[in-house]
């Protein structure tokens, strides 16, 4: 092994570990710091050193799809079962389990789309030390320590992953104790990275793990407490905090010049993320003194999985590049549900819109200040005494009349469906979940009670599909009564929360069938979601898309709707985290992602909501939402100046439904974000690595908010050496890697193009996006310095699965050597379209003599107009269908 070992160094090394067990502390304030968590604190303290683990190489049984291993602890005698798969796209699984546990440990079922298949392993060589697997690749292998334990994966002289090389693994075993079972384990797991040389990137950087409140590159926790997943119903959540929100993504991202990795931890239970780095508060000059002095410290970044229950079951996604990472990560878990193209456009919401007739003013208030919406949302006021699948027989008597008045303007409604349930032996949701047993358990075997809006409420076990499939069927029509086709959903509350249980949520020790809380909790919001969603989706026939609002989210989450931030508060400070937040989980799958435009909680000043609108605007989840407690905040209701400018963000963001229908489809179809940090399209580039105050949407919109009061300008980094941006609003043209002095007055919003794109617009804003789904289109065409450039445009009917069949409209835009064309990326597929190409706006051109179009066998002719001050050329009118090859040429 000798031959092996000495390959090791220099790495970059990234540390996992993870506690299961179940103690409560005293709580401190509402919620737990790692000090009050006995798990946590008891696995803080393990320190690096010698490991009491090891491998049994006479055990190890290899077969064509895994290898399996048994581990001892050598303090306690207690056997481990170890088992590594090697997984199609360059992925690897570890699982470690004990071999003979008193009862079995839960292991996380769902969240995976299918069991992901596997490729061959062989053995290349073994002794008395260890063994060595080839993973296939030529260079990439697995060695396998005996004493102490240890795992190593290795491309070329690079170590990408390492498990237990620091003696952390401490895998804590269910034992006996007179009332119950004591749950507990440990492990570090651990992995990534290859080899950095360079000084300025040699300190690699972490992004993932929400939801928290944080910047998009994680800090190092060592002098504070670990980041924590656990979904918990946090009031007023403060910032640039480690502590838990509403939803729990356990996968890490490890990003350097080099290379881009990724973790994805699969446990449901409470978990705690440790971070640590040898760099970390040093200075670049002492950074730079290192280098020059030839300092042998490599640097480092370590990593700690603390989970509470469970088993250790770890992906390790090998990159190399980000798009892989999305790609394998999506193989594990599924992409972003492909959304209705309405629920793209602007969502109106307030707790509560107080009966029908206000729906109808508010509704009649956009048309009459001509600001376009589609949805308009009622939160728990709309029901009978806050219970769900109801409406207030007072306040909403004909529920169907007023979505019939929506739909006649070509607009919907989302309501709100809670999964607590009131206690009531006269309220037929709960009588059925009574009756058929359907309600989590306390310990004691009675139904879990607990605390919330309607008093004293019920939990409906989600983590049963009888009982999901029960819940979906409540949301057909002759079920839920008053419901229409036009009807959404939104789940709130699912992290669970319970007024008056530990830390406003669910006891650990109730009870899902076999399984206590403390297992599936992470897990929770995520199965309502998807109830919900089918629910929408059967109710249709399964011809439908559903669009559900979920606030507690998992891994997998994507594939069931969209997420919001949770209960922001009007603050600018919320506003700037916005950003970071829905880029983080961006990242993890998680592509749908808005936060409460204004803030939930307190009142905005006029200047920060505008600025939140035209911030929002440019998410990918637009919705203005508000406590009850605060003044109306209808965008109407704050002077005709800023009446005007919210008009203006809201229609740029219904200009551009084209181009985020079309990054959905994308999302929907390759797992990568639709809202993404410009490292992910710029990986080489240091000076993108840490920059979360602008991003990209798509690889060609990208975006510099402004969120600071008072801006008189904003700086922007613009990225790629030899690229070019245009503004999108006065065309004038930027050169790449530069950062870019903006001047800002109220009305701007700073968005350039890419240089060598093409983006669809739809100029013509109505009241909603179905009245706009035959108008015509705007091509804008940015050229690049070769004078090049490509798009795409996708149409389909917007709201059904339809396009599984094959009905839709896919085509490439591409301009090269002066001819604008467009040719089928589909040839399989079948849709027709009224919409046709209005205009074409060149920026970068230069005059022509003449522009022809050839549609089919015909030519033509084409009127232009010519900026040469900007070099913006106007094609006006070619009149072809979007949806038919063509081409444009300029002579």
């Amino acid at each position: 092994m000798a031959a092996f070992t000495e390959r090791m160094a220099p790495v970059l090394l990234l540390w996992l570990a993870v506690s299961l067990s179940g103690t409560w502390a005293v709580d401190k304030g509402n919620f737990k710091t790692c000090d009050q968590s006995a798990f946590c604190k008891r696995q803080r303290a393990l320190k690096a050193g010698e490991s009491p683990y090891r491998a049994l190489l006479e055990t190890m049984e290899l077969t064509n799809t895994r290898l399996t291993l048994q581990l001892i602890n050598d303090n306690n005698k207690v056997r481990l079962l170890l088992e590594l798969y090697r997984l199609q796209g360059n992925i690897t699984r570890v699982k470690i389990n004990e071999l003979k546990p008193l009862k079995p440990r839960y292991e996380v079922p769902d969240v995976l789309i299918r069991e992901p298949p596997t490729e061959p392993l062989s053995l290349l060589s073994q002794d008395e030390n260890g063994v060595v697997l080839s993973l296939g690749a030529e260079t990439q292998r697995v060695i396998v320590s005996a004493r102490p334990f240890r795992l190593d994966i290795m491309e070329g002289r690079d170590v990408l992953m390492s498990l237990n090389s620091r003696g952390l693994l401490a895998f804590e075993h269910l034992r006996m104790r007179k009332d119950t079972f004591s749950y507990k384990v440990t492990s570090t797991v651990a992995s990534v990275w290859d080899n950095i040389k360079r000084v300025f990137s040699r300190c690699e950087h972490v992004y993932g793990i929400p939801e928290h409140a944080e910047t998009l590159r994680l800090k190092t926790t060592d002098n504070g407490d670990p980041y924590r997943l656990y979904n918990l119903d946090v009031f007023q959540y403060e910032l640039y905090n480690p502590m838990a929100l509403y939803g729990s993504v356990p996968v890490m991202l490890a990003h350097s010049a080099q290379r881009t990795t990724g973790i994805f931890w699969l446990n449901a239970a409470e978990t705690w993320v440790d971070i640590s780095s040898n760099t970390a508060g040093k200075t670049v000059f002492g950074k730079m003194l290192d280098y020059v002095q030839g300092s042998s410290e490599t640097p480092q970044t370590d990593v700690r999985w603390i989970s509470e229950s469970g088993i250790i079951d770890v992906f390790n996604m090998l990159g190399p590049t980000p798009k892989d990472i999305f790609s394998q990560y999506a193989s594990l878990t599924g992409t972003q549900a492909f959304p209705p193209l309405s629920s793209l456009a602007y969502h109106q919401c307030r707790w509560n819109y107080n009966d029908q007739e206000d729906v109808q003013t508010v509704d009649a208030g956009f048309d009459e200040h001509d600001i376009p919406y589609d949805f308009i949302w009622l939160d728990i006021e709309h029901t009978d005494g806050k219970r769900y699948f109801t409406w207030d027989p007072h306040k909403f008597a004909t529920p169907k009349e007023m979505l019939q008045g929506l739909v006649d303007k070509k607009r919907k409604m989302v309501a709100i469906v809670d999964p607590h349930i009131k206690v009531d032996s006269n309220y037929k949701i709960h009588n059925e979940i009574r009756s058929r047993n359907f309600y989590i358990k306390n310990k004691d075997g009675g139904d879990y009670e607990g605390w919330c809006w309607p008093g004293s409420a019920g939990y409906p076990d989600f983590t049963r599909a009888d009982m999901r499939d029960w819940w979906a069927s409540m949301f057909a029509y002759d079920q839920y009564e008053g419901s229409m086709e036009n009807l959404y959903t939104w789940n709130d509350m699912n992290e669970p929360s319970v007024f008056n249980g530990p830390e406003v949520t669910m006891h650990k020790d109730a009870m899902h069938g076999a399984w206590e809380h403390r297992d599936v909790h992470n897990l929770y919001g995520f199965y309502v979601q998807m109830a919900t969603a089918e629910g929408l989706i059967q109710r249709s026939g399964g011809v439908e898309r559903p669009f559900v609002l979920t606030r507690a989210f998992f891994a997998g989450s994507q594939r069931y709707g969209a997420v919001w931030t949770g209960d922001n508060a009007a603050e600018w400070d919320h506003l700037k985290i916005s950003i970071p937040m829905c880029l983080s989980l961006g990242l993890v799958g998680i592509s749908f992602c808005g936060a409460d435009v204004g803030g939930f909680f307190k009142s905005p000043s006029t200047e920060l909501l505008v600025r939140w609108y035209q911030t929002g605007a440019y998410q990918p989840f637009f919705r203005a939402h508000a406590h009850l407690d605060t003044p109306r905040r209808e965008p109407w209701l704050f002077g005709p100046e800023n009446t005007a400018l919210i008009r203006e963000a809201v229609r740029q963001r219904y200009t551009l439904l084209p181009y985020w229908y079309q990054q959905f489809y994308h999302t929907h179809q390759t797992g990568e974000p639709v809202m993404r940090p410009l490292w992910v399209e710029y990986p080489q580039d240091p000076a993108t690595f840490a920059l979360d105050d602008e991003f990209l949407i798509g690889r060609d919109l990208l975006v510099h908010p402004v969120t600071e009061e008072g801006a008189r300008g904003v700086t922007a980094y613009l990225p790629g050496k030899d690229e070019v941006w245009f503004d999108v609003n006065s065309f004038q043209k930027h050169n790449g890697a530069q950062n870019l002095y903006i001047p800002v007055t109220m009305s701007s919003i700073p968005v350039f193009q890419r240089g060598g794109s093409i983006i669809p617009r739809k100029l013509r804003v109505r009241r909603s996006s179905t009245c706009m789904e035959h108008d015509p289109y705007t091509l804008y065409v940015a050229l690049n310095p070769k004078r090049t450039a490509e798009g795409e445009l996708y149409v389909d009917d917007g709201h059904t699965f339809n396009y599984e069949k094959k009905e839709f409209i896919h085509r490439r835009l591409s301009f090269a050597n002066n001819v604008l064309s467009s040719v089928n990326l589909a040839p399989d597929a079948h849709f027709s379209t009224r919409s046709w190409i209005e205009r074409i706006i060149i920026l970068g051109a230069s005059k022509p003599g003449k522009v022809t179009l050839t549609a089919g066998a015909q030519e033509s002719q084409l009127e232009f107009e010519f900026d040469a001050s900007m070099s913006v050329l106007t094609i006006r009118k070619p009149g072809m269908n979007a949806g038919v090859d063509w081409t444009v040429k300029l002579q």
